[in-house]
């Protein structure tokens, strides 16, 4: 087991540019909101840097890039229903899992680590994604975006899911690509792993510091 889970009792998994690229799922929801008005496609490769902050804001950063400026709360309230309605539709057409997902999910659960998932996707879409790749029974908790009143970067997801398993946050590790896991761990009193693969807005995600990193997760088993 990697060094980092010693004296770990609980590993907290992000999901998107985490253990799935979902991005071409995505870009394709977020193009087809856009073209319904009346707007042109922003592309795969910029929605890539959008991505990590839940759908409203990702369909707010995609409005603001195609009209110039910030968007109407109705404007922006009715497009992101759009995306909601084309994303359900196909929210794991052409996801993927990253390599070395399964075979670290496998090993952890089979080391008796519980595993929960804190995502800032909503909660609808975690079980068909999850479903999809045969990784639903590996969680104990899955945790989206909408799930508490409030989401990543603020550790109140972390916090919520180490009282739930009854760990102590010092004994919980928090993985993830981007800023907002890294902080959101640190905040809830987690040791934090970062994967430098995903979606972190176009910087490295080792600016964030975190406890360690990998490249691939099977490092972690």
């Amino acid at each position: 087991m990697h060094p980092l889970l010693a004296d770990i009792r609980l590993v907290a998994f992000d999901l998107d540019g985490t253990l799935v690229d979902s991005v071409p799922d995505l870009a394709a929801a977020v193009d087809a909101a856009l073209r319904d008005q009346g707007l042109a496609a922003p592309g795969e490769a910029r929605v890539r840097d959008w991505v990590g902050n839940g759908s409203r804001v990702l369909m707010e950063r995609a409005l603001h890039d195609a009209v110039g400026q910030s968007p109407s709360d109705a404007r922006l309230e009715a497009v992101h229903a759009a995306f909601l309605v084309h994303y359900g539709r196909a929210p794991c057409e052409r996801t993927r899992l990253y390599p070395g997902v399964r075979p670290a999910l496998d090993g952890l659960r089979d080391a008796g680590l519980p595993l929960v998932l804190v995502t800032n996707k909503p909660a609808a879409f975690i079980a068909p994604i999850l479903e999809r790749f045969g990784l639903a029974a590996h969680f104990a908790l899955c945790l989206g975006g909408d799930s508490l009143p409030r989401r990543k970067p603020d550790p109140l997801p972390l916090i919520h899911a180490a009282s739930r398993l009854a760990v102590a946050p010092r004994h919980g590790l928090m993985v993830g690509d981007s800023r907002h896991d890294i902080a959101a761990g640190r905040a809830a009193g987690f040791r934090t792993l970062a994967v430098p693969y995903g979606y972190n807005h176009g910087e490295p995600v080792s600016l964030s510091r975190p406890d360690g990193t990998v490249e691939s997760l099977a490092e972690l088993v």
